[in-house]
């Protein structure tokens, strides 16, 4: 008899584990070998149409020929095989070109450059398992990539053509008719017109971390392919430095996460700085991949580590198990984002924060410093009132559920544990000021409600009308202008003696700012009082005035400046455009407020 065909599943006992913070290196590794079935099904579909496209290989060898170098590898080394279509960008190749042949996207290369990929990921398993071949491979501005392993740089008129990988037994060269590349014996080693890929390594035993910096592969990204970007050898340096300490940081002080991140993490693609940001990104087509932009210090990247590997894990379960049904509506706010979301990616995000609160809750505990305590209470905060939203959604599923009544079965009892008052109220002052923002930017009222709201000031009636509360229109990810980050920046910056030093150089930052995160609020009032006489319309004066005026006590104008902005905003415009005297900002608000719970 026929034996039944085994199917990757997930047992009830790693799903609730992963969703309370409980996975171990184990799990891990199970995820990583359901990712490494579902991409060699991926890749064989994939192969299988390009057989059917006609001209889809270009002047690459068809199809059959990488089917029979494949083949070849594995029966020689099936562990070479696993190790090539393990590499993270093997899933995201694989992902982009299937849709490409799919007629789902759009390329400013060839075709056959993106299927023709799939022959230097032969030519990288062939090397690995130290075989006798020759293949031809795409060229790209003179690079042709081998996988897991290097480029080779070669002298190209073209910028689309081909080169040819051969040798055997541990001499391999790449070639074209304007020269040739000898691999070294080590291919993450530097040689003459070839780039290895470099590693760096922190610790031993189970929890050693080893991570790849890939500048060089060019489905390293997330959308578009890219050239090679590579580093000089003091940014690598530097990359090293900071991993190595993040990973010592993370030992230190949440050594439960140190071990699953170590065995989940496998590549970082390497981003410039950017000022006062911490940008990442990853994609559950590269399963072990994380791209980052490099941090000021270990515990930013440490606390981005973490980020990046929660989505990485949340990304392989999603392959294992539906948490969710279809929905692309992008209709729920997240604190984390300036526009709305749609239902998954307000779960990756939860999912995410959690694991950030588990860390600068444990660097809170250990060292104690005010900037941990800050995040802790910030994330924690938004991340449970998130959560809160989700678990009411429809379109969850019952394992969906379940996933998330495990998070917050841990992330619950976090919020009342004991954070100093000065950083509760700093945690509080971020929070409403990106609710608010994002409500006046992404909430449209009622055109009706704005009517009456407006003919009831006109009318010279005390109170606005009753129908001031009725729900919303749904958000639209259209903003009504722009967002800084400047406050927010601030903010953390004042949580550390090294950030105030800084503060000076947050762009954008205006003295009414300056005064609001130093707790100024006469000050900064009179600041946002006079940014609005120039600009009415300004998102961040509007809120900032807000949270100027609650910081002096709760009054009607900063519960509608930070509940009902964009009614607000709204019902001003249309006075300004009927009224002959038109009232402040503040003084509209002040009467709207009257009528606003907050």
């Amino acid at each position: 008899m026929p034996q039944p065909t085994a199917f990757h599943r997930m047992s009830w006992s790693d799903f609730d584990s992963f969703a309370r913070l409980h996975g171990d290196a184990a799990m891990v590794d199970r995820l990583r070998g359901a990712e490494l079935s579902r991409r060699k099904l991926l890749v064989h579909a994939l192969l299988e149409a390009a057989a059917k496209a006609p001209g889809a290989c270009g002047p690459l060898p068809p199809v059959d020929a990488v089917w029979d170098l494949l083949a070849r590898v594995e029966t020689v080394s099936p562990a070479a095989l696993d190790r090539t279509f393990a590499h993270p960008y093997t899933g995201s190749w694989a992902g982009y070109t299937t849709r490409l042949l799919n007629g789902a996207a759009d390329s400013i290369s060839p075709l056959w450059m993106h299927v023709g990929h799939v022959h230097a990921i032969a030519a990288a398993a062939a090397i690995t398992a130290d075989l006798d071949f020759a293949i031809s491979v795409p060229l790209w501005d003179g690079n042709a990539i081998l996988p897991s392993l290097g480029t080779a740089r070669l002298p190209a008129p073209d910028q689309f053509s081909t080169a040819e990988v051969r040798g055997g037994r541990g001499h391999y060269v790449v070639s074209t008719e304007h020269g040739e590349v000898r691999l070294p014996a080590r291919p993450d080693s530097d040689a003459p017109g070839w780039w290895g890929l470099r590693t760096c390594r922190s610790g031993s035993g189970p929890a050693r971390l080893s991570v790849t910096l890939d500048d060089l592969d060019p489905y390293r990204g997330l959308h578009e392919p890219l050239l090679p970007e590579r580093l000089e050898v003091t940014e690598a340096g530097a990359w090293s430095r900071l991993l190595r300490g993040a990973h010592e940081l993370l030992l230190d002080v949440t050594p439960e996460l140190a071990g699953v991140v170590a065995a989940g993490l496998d590549t970082v693609v390497p981003k410039p700085n950017v000022p006062f940001q911490n940008p990442s990104a990853s994609t559950g087509e590269a399963f072990g991949s994380a791209v980052i932009g490099l941090p000021v210090d270990p515990a930013d990247l440490a606390a981005t580590v973490v980020h990046e590997f929660q989505h990485i894990v949340l990304g392989g379960i999603l392959h294992l198990a539906r948490l969710y049904e279809p929905d692309h509506a992008e209709r729920i706010y997240v604190p984390w984002r300036d526009d709305p979301r749609p239902l998954s990616g307000a779960l990756q995000g939860v999912y995410a924060f959690f694991g950030v609160t588990a860390f600068w809750r444990g660097m809170a505990r250990s060292r104690g410093s005010r900037r941990a305590s800050f995040e802790f209470a910030h994330w924690r905060g938004q991340t449970w009132r998130t959560l809160v939203a989700l678990r009411q959604d429809a379109t969850l599923t019952e394992a969906g559920q379940r996933f998330l009544a495990g998070v917050a079965e841990v992330l619950g009892p976090w919020q009342q544990e004991p954070v100093p008052q000065d950083v509760l109220v700093l945690a509080d002052l971020l929070a409403a000021d990106h609710r608010a923002g994002w409500r006046l930017r992404h909430l449209r009222p009622d055109p009706a409600i704005v009517a009456v709201t407006t003919d009831a000031w006109l009318a010279g009636r005390a109170r606005p009308p009753v129908v001031l509360e009725p729900a919303d229109l749904p958000p639209t990810p259209v903003p009504d202008g722009p967002w800084p980050r400047c406050r927010a920046t601030l903010t953390r910056l004042g949580t550390s003696e090294v950030g105030q030093e800084l503060r000076h150089a947050v762009p954008g930052a205006t003295d009414a700012d300056f005064a609001l995160t130093a707790g100024r609020w006469t000050d900064a009032a009179r600041g946002y009082r006079a940014e609005l006489r120039a600009d009415p319309d300004r998102p961040a004066s509007l809120v900032g005035l807000g949270l100027a005026l609650n910081g002096s006590g709760s009054n009607p104008a900063a519960r509608a400046l930070l509940h009902r902005p964009e009614l607000v905003r709204a019902v001003h415009r249309e006075l300004r455009r009927t009224a002959r005297d038109v009232p402040t900002p503040e003084k509209l608000a002040w009467w709207l407020g009257q009528l606003v719970s907050g």
